[in-house]
């Protein structure tokens, strides 16, 4: 890549400006520019007036990998003088020395270096990779950030004061049980995706889970159960897709950490609930009932400081439905995992415990409601933290002060991209809400619309912004599947370091799973080196098994991460 100087818009006046001031510096920069002493001095004999001049000028352009280093002598150009400088300026009026130091800083801020450098510093992701970095990037071993201890710090990692101070910047310990959580629900997709069908003839029994830590052990199957069904005539349409209309499906499960390295690191026995995202016609049947319902018909918030009208707390129809619902020989997600909690906090009564629900999109909303459920339902319940993924809004703001008073945590990982992070309800600035309750009568005006109105909704817990525009892997113009994608998630949650740097450098997630499910969104010169990376390293292997893409994996469904 190359990169020229481009000139200000108002080219006339700043170009005569400009190219008076260098001209007084040319005192001191003998046979070239302090900048980059290779390059002779390029300015004109006479002052430029147009912009025609300025383009019949020929200027050497600056490889991008000396760019930085420039921008770096320009900065200490302009903070400290050389030393031939400074003696000349001693014999000079003090008016004369402060007019120099505002020429430069003009200059400095024609230059617009505030814009350009976060472009270079992506640039510099992009192209200066080693064949060693490509290597790791594109592995299909997954390669993991160190994992320290927790146990000192292990309440906060868990949301105890909200996360505060660690998302932005995000801490390197929570990225990584951000991604680990993440992982537990990926390996829920491709459990249901593996065996989908439901048996409907007798109580389904617990369902095998290559889970990606090896520390944990699956204890529970999950099944979620519609309230809709489809007409008999429908399985006779589509019979080898019968799993599609099924009003069960297996959503997830509930496993317990079991390895006592690990809960010393964690500080406690750790108890994961993971949720899949939407597969099912039923499912996206009851993802489109989104009326607000009232969670309890008795219960209503308290009246808050500002406001003397009580809040009911509501949540979405189809959410609600999919979660209290029970099926043909199959309890309610509901039942399922308050049941099994209180099982295992039995089973290891007197340790110290906490409760992690993790899900993707559907997953999201039903890993919210069950953790409000057990923090209400379960006496003496550990802490309970939900860290979701691509969530949709499931209640109004009644629901988000009941999930609040219960001291309920909840982290939301959203990409700004992910269009399913702003429904159901109406499109509001909630910041813009957030502020307008704070003046009485406003509060109560809006919490009567609240409770009359079937689109109310709020969003609840935590945020961890990301965007995938940062990615300099992926197009700014990834389509919606790929900004919902539970892979793209990860691979943004790793690269993330605070919302005003650029994606991080040495993110350690690999590339190929990536590539393999989001792969016509992925950068055309990455997906070019991925090829010929693997068609050097794995051909021979590729042709002895019989495998015709080298980006392709036997056995590996589409990504069902990309659904709502």
């Amino acid at each position: 890549m190359q990169a020229s100087l481009t000139w200000p818009s108002t080219a006339s006046s700043v170009a005569t400006n400009t190219h008076s001031l260098l001209s007084k510096q040319s005192s001191f920069l003998p046979g070239g520019s302090l900048l980059n002493s290779k390059f002779p001095p390029w300015l004109p004999s006479k002052p430029i007036h147009s912009l025609s001049v300025l383009a019949a000028t020929k200027i050497k352009p600056v490889e991008s990998s000396n760019l930085k280093t420039h921008i770096s002598n320009l900065e200490k150009l302009l903070a400290e003088p050389p030393h031939d400088q400074e003696q000349i300026q001693e014999q000079q009026p003090a008016i004369q020395k402060t007019n120099s130091k505002n020429n430069y800083k003009r200059f400095l801020e024609a230059l617009n270096l505030s814009r350009m450098w976060p472009e270079m510093m992506k640039q510099e992701v992009e192209e200066n990779l080693s064949p060693k970095q490509f290597q790791r990037l594109f592995s299909p071993s997954p390669k993991y950030s160190p994992r320290n201890s927790l146990a000192s710090r292990w309440l906060e990692y868990h949301g105890s004061n909200d996360w505060v101070g660690l998302l932005d910047p995000l801490d390197e310990n929570l990225r990584r049980e951000i991604v680990r959580y993440g992982e537990f629900i990926q390996a829920a997709y491709l459990a249901f995706h593996s065996d989908p069908a439901t048996p409907t003839d007798q109580a389904p029994i617990l369902r095998h889970v290559t889970l990606p830590d090896r520390s944990y052990k699956v204890t529970k199957s999950l099944y979620a159960t519609s309230s809709v069904g489809l007409p008999p005539w429908f399985d006779d349409v589509i019979p080898d897709l019968g799993w599609m209309t099924q009003r069960s499906s297996w959503i997830g499960y509930v496993a317990v950490c079991d390895d006592q390295k690990e809960i010393k690191r964690m500080g406690r026995r750790d108890i994961v609930i993971a949720l899949r995202g939407t597969s099912t016609c039923l499912e996206w049947a009851e993802n489109v009932r989104d009326v607000l319902i009232s969670v309890n018909e008795t219960e209503e918030s308290p009246p808050s400081e500002l406001s003397q009208e009580r809040l009911q707390a509501k949540v979405e129809c189809g959410f609600w439905s999919l979660y209290k619902t029970r099926g043909t020989h199959i309890p309610s997600l509901s039942e399922s995992i308050t049941r099994e909690v209180q099982r295992l906090m039995e089973l290891y009564k007197g340790e110290p415990l906490s409760i992690t629900i993790t899900g993707h999109s559907l997953g999201a909303a039903l890993s919210v409601l069950a953790a409000d459920e057990i923090k209400k339902s379960i006496a003496d319940a550990p802490p309970v933290a939900a860290f979701t993924f691509g969530g949709p809004r499931v209640g109004n703001r009644g629901f988000a002060n009941r999930i609040k008073s219960n001291d309920v945590k909840v982290l939301r990982i959203v990409n700004s991209q992910d269009m399913i992070t702003r429904v159901p309800g109406m499109f509001v600035n909630e910041t813009l809400d957030y502020k307008l309750r704070e003046e009485v009568k406003a509060n109560t005006m809006l919490n009567i619309l609240d409770n009359n109105m079937p689109w109310a909704y709020s969003h609840v817990g935590s945020e961890l912004r990301l965007d995938s525009k940062m990615s300099p892997y992926l197009k700014p113009n990834a389509d919606v599947a790929c900004c919902h994608d539970l892979e793209a998630y990860l691979h943004l949650v790793d690269g993330f370091l605070a919302s005003d740097c650029p994606f991080r450098s040495n993110a350690k997630r690999s590339l190929f799973k990536l590539l393999h499910e989001q792969g016509s969104n992925v950068k055309k010169l990455y997906v070019n080196k991925a090829k010929s990376l693997q068609e050097l390293n794995l051909e021979h292997s590729n042709n002895k098994k019989g495998i015709d893409s080298p980006l392709s994996l036997q056995n590996c469904l589409p990504s069902p991460s990309s659904y709502y």
